[in-house]
């Protein structure tokens, strides 16, 4: 895709933070998703953060590592040592069983933790666009055909949306199922805003 600098760049996460899809909301309808950054670690790229009954929980993919070096973003391969997709899941179903619309997405994301994809890319970007398509966002997503510095975007995400730094957003105010327990906890993934507030939730954005 031609560069259009007025395009927002966005990094591709997994289950990204309710951060990410303000982002999108405030920011038009098309928008680039980074594909050839030099792969980051410890951010949002491969965990999510739930609000599980003790708080904060992060769900992290594990990565192969088969060279020493900086990697591509699009050339990153997801590790199936163990069974982390089925830890994942089971960690989703515990923290939101008993959340108001969980059953009515439940049979939307399990396939997502049934087949095993080669590239994170590939996996993060097939999420994001069924996240948004739950949701009912007229959002168009391409990937970027090489590597933009920062000096050639108006709106660079790539490292805004980040696990060690405050949500770009202030967070919507809404009921969380532990909120009780441990208080209302900001910056976690959309799929905890989903499985509560469910069809309203891009509204609430």
């Amino acid at each position: 895709m031609t560069l259009n600098m007025e395009t927002p760049v966005l990094p591709a996460l997994y289950l990204p933070p309710i951060s990410f899809f303000q982002a999108i909301k405030n920011n038009g309808e098309e928008f680039l998703i980074e594909q050839y950054e030099n792969f980051p670690k410890q951010t949002f790229r491969n965990r999510a953060s739930i609000y599980a009954a003790n708080g904060k929980l992060d769900l992290i993919i594990p990565l192969k590592h088969e060279k020493k070096g900086h990697k591509l973003m699009k050339d990153i391969k997801i590790s199936y040592d163990f069974k982390w997709q089925r830890l994942h899941w089971l960690s989703i179903q515990s923290a939101y069983r008993s959340s108001a619309y969980f059953e009515y997405y439940e049979d939307e994301f399990a396939p997502f933790y049934e087949k095993n994809y080669t590239f994170l890319l590939d996996y993060n970007v097939e999420i994001i666009e069924h996240m948004l398509k739950l949701m009912k966002a007229k959002v168009d997503l391409k990937l970027t055909d090489k590597y933009w510095g920062k000096e050639d975007l108006k709106l660079d995400f790539r490292d805004s949306i980040h696990p060690k730094k405050e949500p770009l957003y202030e967070s919507p105010k809404y009921y969380q199922v532990f909120e009780d327990k441990e208080g209302f906890i900001k910056g976690l993934s959309m799929v905890d805003l989903l499985f509560n507030q469910g069809p309203r939730s891009w509204e609430l954005l």
